[in-house]
């Protein structure tokens, strides 16, 4: 992220001030001190014109990414947004594919839940594998169980919230609209 960073010729402040983070915030992610919610990772990869897979995992792009369950490593969501996400990727698409595949765990949260809604510039696509989501999109509710999809624009505000404080896991795939 650093490097990409650099290329760009941007400071870690104005990088931090377009995604809406604190500067402290993004040196930590930076620096491997903390983890981020996909969303900020989003905004990050937009600010520094780069695929989303290259800031979640640092292996080099391959014409075949192969991933056993065993290997695929589970990253936990910023603790800071208090909304209880962590995520897996699937796979480190190819820079030009416009795809990127991850399961989403949504958490249990009790307490200071994440009340607004995430935005970033690509497509979503969702599909609920276990458990029960409350998908908040756009001001509206919807609650969606085992096998629903849905697919939405990622510009407008949207949330996922766990149907009775019982863990669910969502495959995403978010897709660059080109």
């Amino acid at each position: 992220m650093k490097q990409s960073r650099l290329r760009k010729k941007m400071t870690q402040q104005q990088v931090a001030d377009q995604c809406q983070i604190s500067k402290s915030m993004l040196s930590k992610i930076e620096n491997g001190q903390t983890a981020s919610a996909v969303a900020t990772l989003s905004k990050i990869s937009e600010v520094l014109d780069v695929p989303l897979s290259w800031l979640l995992d640092e292996k080099t792009e391959e014409d075949l990414v192969l991933q056993k369950k065993a290997d695929r490593q589970s990253r936990l969501g910023d603790e800071n947004d208090n909304l209880g996400y962590s995520y897996e990727l699937l796979a480190n698409r190819a820079y030009y594919s416009g795809i990127e595949p991850t399961i989403v765990h949504v958490t249990p949260k009790d307490s200071n839940r994440r009340e607004e809604g995430y935005t970033h510039s690509q497509d979503e696509f969702i599909f609920i594998l276990e458990g029960s989501i409350i998908l908040f999109y756009d001001g509206e509710e919807y609650v969606m169980d085992r096998g629903d999809s849905a697919y939405f624009q990622g510009h407008k505000p949207h949330l996922f919230v766990p149907v009775d404080n019982e863990e669910a896991r969502v495959l995403t795939l978010f897709i660059d609209r080109n």
